[in-house]
């Protein structure tokens, strides 16, 4: 086989139809589809099987968590914005990708250039320090290139999610509350918590029949406290009450919205759904996407004059400069790169200090935003 490096070939919605319409959209929608049902009823904390192809990816995330624990953020206090040092974080990943690769049974070694590419891009844009659910994208396609390659097998599918996709979010918090990563897009919106979308879906598979928790247990907190060791879903709430004040309804009305949905089968179903058009259907997110030999595109191509290397190829928008800190660009963004929004991080971090100057006594109430 001849492999390639994976480039951005989507510019147009005639191009995004293509793509649609494609094998390699089915092939991601099955994919996700097949983990889906891999993980019903299944626990976090449950035993499953590790072939030596899933403890080698494993360690591989480990590697990459070390890298960012060894390259600490820079004084970046007067910015809520992203830290300019995620910027030589993800220049060590991509330095040490070939090596990392090579640590990977059964992985043909002339693959590597082109896995290795959907899976730098699986930690977040080096340029505009930001991450979101295309990012999360890349990820995904990076294990679908593996199972492709034999490093995972069909029978992995439920490892595939309950330790290593898990154990990728969980590096990933490490570099989002480390470089304070922007969430993707203008509104903050491709990921259900500013960042992610799949441990939801998944996460909602994982409660399928359960006999006891509703969707719109995500309001109790000691419901969300006991379970959130077991179950993606309200280990991700978790996570978003830690980092938000005020109730969901403020800040994450979409989810909940969803926690009225009466069983988790609907839930699930609808994000499913949901995923194909607000992520596999977006042009906003699609023409960051790339294409090799491994997940092909056969549709019409872009003009030769376009240069799908330049960061903001084919974006219908003036280009702003980056004058060092993501966040801090010209106006003139669309909705693919977006008006910067701060680090859910940062946002904390400023809350926090404005919290010691706050009035507080009996009858005075904090407003949930100013």
């Amino acid at each position: 086989m001849s492999y390639q490096r994976p480039r951005k070939v989507v510019l147009s919605k005639e191009q995004l139809e293509a793509f649609q319409a494609s094998q390699t959209h089915k092939d991601i929608v099955s994919f996700i589809e097949s983990l889906n049902t891999a993980v019903i009823g299944v626990k976090l904390t449950d035993p499953v099987a590790e072939s030596p192809g899933v403890l080698a990816v494993l360690d591989v995330l480990d590697k990459v968590e070390g890298i960012a624990k060894d390259t600490p953020p820079v004084d970046n206090k007067a910015s809520r914005f992203g830290n300019p040092a995620f910027r030589t974080f993800y220049d060590k990943v991509q330095e040490n990708a070939e090596v990392l690769h090579a640590r990977l049974p059964n992985l043909p070694k002339e693959a590597i250039q082109e896995i290795s590419v959907y899976f730098c891009e699986s930690w977040g844009n080096r340029t505009r320090i930001d991450y979101g659910s295309g990012m999360e994208l890349n990820f995904l396609c990076w294990l679908i290139c593996l199972e492709r390659l034999g490093v995972l097998q069909a029978s992995d599918h439920t490892s595939d999610v309950i330790k290593i996709f898990w154990r990728y979010v969980q590096v990933m918090r490490v570099l989002q509350s480390t470089y304070w990563l922007e969430p993707a897009g203008s509104h903050g919106v491709w990921g259900l918590d500013d960042y992610h979308f799949l441990p939801f879906l998944w996460g909602a598979a994982q409660l399928k029949g359960h006999k006891y928790i509703r969707p719109k247990a995500i309001h109790d907190p000691e419901i969300v406290e006991e379970y959130s060791k077991h179950y993606m879903y309200f280990a991700c709430i978790q996570f978003i009450n830690s980092v938000k004040s005020a109730s969901l309804r403020w800040h994450s009305p979409m989810l909940d919205d969803i926690s009225a949905v009466k069983t988790w089968d609907k839930v699930n179903s609808g994000m499913i759904k949901m995923y194909q058009a607000e992520v596999l259907g977006k042009l906003p997110v699609i023409q960051h996407f790339l294409f090799g030999s491994i997940l092909p595109y056969d549709g019409p191509l872009p003009p030769q004059s376009q240069n799908p290397d330049d960061e903001h190829w084919g974006h219908d928008h003036a280009r702003g400069e980056d004058t060092g800190g993501a966040g801090q660009r010209e106006v003139g963004w669309g909705d693919c790169c977006g008006i910067p929004v701060p680090s859910v991080f940062g946002a904390a971090a400023a809350d926090e200090k404005r919290d010691a100057f706050r009035l507080s006594g009996p009858g005075i109430r904090p407003v949930p935003f100013d």
